[in-house]
């Protein structure tokens, strides 16, 4: 659409340059390919092209004369996944916002903000955007995932979540306690959603579903493919092997630390290969429609991130099955955000007044707490061992000088799928 809009403001000869933000590398080059073949023109910047597309990480070190030429022209300036920029004043802004307020804002004749969650987990207002009263957020335009649906723009999502049907919490100094789902015994704080993610029971059942789904979809689509987004490095290696050596499925990994991440998931969308399993590299932008199966692994529990990793296996494509899949567990959060898909902007896109904003962490410092996080909960978690199945195994829980002796037995799995949209396709 955007590259569509530009065209017509070529053709209207209303714009003498385009240049598109995006917050990864992997998100710019398809943007860059995109308005590329839509200008047919190139797409790099260069004296005669149209425009470029650049990251959100790049701008402070685009110099003051590239800004300076581009305030002397008409410039339509686009910024894709607009809710990383927070801050509706230099003083208030990320470090992201700040250089939209500050520079891009100055140098442009036409903006375009455009994002598929239009909200921030931290409650912050969005860079350039508009709001009503208490904090509803005003769109120009909206392309709802119902209207999509209907218009097979993209895919009916359908969303399984996992549970345990009986879970037994024995202590040596307090009777067994009982639990009918993840989210009763979650709740009382002491079984972490980690241990979950981490347990080989766990997992052995998860992408087993998983596994089964994209094989009956590969039946009619013989290219389909399946995406993983994991917690962690070593998660993701868990994952891998349980992949490749149990279950005798083709797949990649793709991290934040692989120098050739971007290669392998251009490699990747172009193979027949299975799986592909991700830990920040596969969570928003990357177009990869061959993607229907999901897995969602991750222990960041957002709103968010739970719509952006939906988002990864909604893209229709020309082949005769168009079903799509996430599995997850059923952690308290995100059970309610599955159960609550159909709701195109949540009452999470209200932001808080900016009067308790304060300081405004950058977006490369908010990147850099996560994987800190991510890093502590893998390495640093408590000594409590999740045992999912008939057996038990044993785990120590410090209470001062004592240690109290903790099992938990989960007899067998359960499954709800929520089919969302299913009332309004059409």
């Amino acid at each position: 659409m955007a590259a569509c809009l530009a065209k017509s403001l070529f053709d209207s000869k209303m714009i003498d340059f385009v240049v598109c933000i995006s917050p990864s590398k992997a998100v710019a080059k398809g943007i860059k390919t995109t308005f590329s073949f839509t200008l047919n023109c190139p797409f790099n910047g260069n004296i005669g092209t149209l425009g470029l597309s650049v990251t959100y990480q790049s701008l402070r070190y685009l110099s003051d004369e590239f800004w300076n030429a581009l305030s002397k022209h008409r410039v339509l300036c686009i910024f894709d996944e607009i809710h990383h920029c927070a801050g509706s004043t230099e003083f208030t802004a990320n470090a992201w916002g700040s250089q939209i307020l500050s520079r891009i804002q100055k140098a442009s004749t036409f903006t375009l903000s455009l994002t598929g969650t239009p909200w921030r987990s931290d409650s912050l207002p969005l860079t350039l955007a508009e709001y009503k009263t208490e904090g509803h957020l005003a769109c120009d335009f909206q392309y709802t995932l119902q209207k999509a649906i209907n218009e097979r723009v993209c895919r009916q999502p359908k969303i399984v979540l996992i549970d345990g049907d009986r879970i037994e919490l024995e202590q040596s100094d307090q009777p067994t306690e009982y639990f009918d789902s993840l989210k009763s015994l979650i709740s009382i704080g002491k079984v972490n959603y980690q241990k979950v993610l981490h347990h080989d029971k766990a997992l052995d059942n998860i992408l087993g579903l998983a596994v089964n789904r994209l094989g009956t979809i590969r039946q009619s689509n013989p290219n389909a493919g399946g995406l993983i987004v994991a917690s962690s490095i070593p998660h993701a290696n868990q994952i891998f092997r349980e992949l490749t050596q149990v279950h005798k499925q083709t797949a990649i990994i793709v991290t934040y630390q692989d120098l050739e991440a971007l290669s392998r998931i251009e490699q990747y969308r172009s193979s027949s290969d299975q799986w592909i399993v991700s830990v920040g590299m596969v969570s928003e932008g990357t177009d990869i429609p061959r993607l229907q199966v999901c897995c969602h692994l991750s222990n960041i529990k957002t709103e968010l991130h739970f719509r952006q990793v939906l988002g990864r296996i909604l893209r229709t494509t020309d082949a005769p099955n168009q079903e799509a899949w996430l599995y997850t567990f059923a952690e308290p959060s995100l059970t309610t955000f599955a159960e609550e898909i159909e709701q195109d902007i949540p009452d999470s896109c209200m932001y808080v007044s900016s009067a308790s904003l304060g300081t405004v962490a950058s977006a490369e410092e908010k990147i850099g707490m996560t994987e800190q996080l991510s890093k502590k909960s893998t390495y640093e978690s408590d000594t409590q061992t999740l045992t999912w199945g008939a057996e038990f195994t044993d785990m120590t829980r410090e209470t001062g000088e004592d240690s109290v002796q903790t099992t938990i037995q989960l007899n067998q799995f359960k499954q709800r799928v929520i089919e969302a949209f299913r009332y309004t396709h059409v």
